[in-house]
């Protein structure tokens, strides 16, 4: 398409905005919003979650812009075992040894990709990191999904319009060229939106490192995107890094399930 990332990065945010403004008014959700804005504390941490979400969204971008699919895949490989860690750090949360190993295993194929000098893993650590971290701010907030994603969007909304009206005053303004361009633009805020309402609802209902469990399809999907649609080199380091990761993943999910079935049976402490 030849959209700068930046330009890209404005559009999600605006048409994101437009959507749930429309969904929070259906929803006659404004009183929670107005109850958040009133906070000092939930404004500063939504300032922090809107800044990490517009980093990871940009490095994203950036990196499909640029043919680095792979390595954007690797970051959210690298992300529910990211939350994992994260749950224990922060949240106090405990690890079976199993799922111990699970994270070291994926730890080690991130070792080995980035002593093999090869790739852009830079991508890939800033993609999990932003994702984690954001994931985190978000389950700790005082805010439901709906108003805290609306607020967000409005922060980064004036960055967007500042973006764009220098792109239209510049001569290089993207929308208006294209009708098929104009729907693809204004379609990536509903791809936007929805996913993180569901995820930061899902982030403030189950442990956050039972959240990694469900987080495995999309990067997998994406792997596949950069390999067979995009045609992006696969080397043997990179097998050896995702095999390392997807060992992980498989365990801590195959330990997750056995203990979920076995919760039952097991007295309460």
């Amino acid at each position: 398409m030849g959209v700068p990332p930046l330009q890209i990065l404005a559009h999600r945010v605006l048409w994101s905005l437009l959507l749930l403004a429309g969904i929070v008014t259906l929803l006659r959700g404004w009183g929670a919003v107005r109850t958040a804005c009133r906070s000092r504390r939930t404004l500063l941490l939504l300032c922090a979650s809107a800044l990490l979400i517009a980093v990871n969204w940009l490095v994203y971008i950036w990196a499909v812009v640029h043919g680095h699919v792979i390595e954007a895949s690797l970051g959210y490989f690298i992300n529910p075992l990211l939350n994992v860690a994260i749950g224990v750090a922060v949240l106090g949360e405990r690890l079976r040894p199993v799922q111990l190993a699970a994270v070291a295993i994926a730890a080690v194929g991130v070792a080995v990709l980035a002593l093999s000098g090869t790739g852009a893993l830079w991508i890939s650590i800033l993609l999990a990191i932003s994702f984690g971290i954001y994931g985190l701010v978000r389950k700790v907030v005082a805010v439901d999904a709906l108003a805290g994603l609306t607020i967000e969007t409005a922060i980064l909304a004036p960055i967007a319009i500042g973006v764009l009206t220098l792109a239209a005053a510049g001569g290089t303004a993207a929308f208006g060229t294209s009708p098929r361009l104009d729907l693809l633009l204004v379609t990536a805020g509903v791809v936007t939106a929805l996913p993180l309402l569901m995820f930061a609802a899902a982030a403030r209902r189950m442990r956050y490192a039972t959240l990694g469990l469900f987080q495995y399809l999309a990067p997998s999907l994406q792997f596949g995107e950069a390999v067979w649609l995009f045609g992006e080199p696969l080397r043997t380091v990179h097998l050896v890094t995702f095999g390392c990761i997807w060992t992980g993943c498989a365990l801590y999910a195959l330990d997750t399930v056995r203990a979920s079935r076995a919760g039952p049976a097991v007295p309460a402490e």
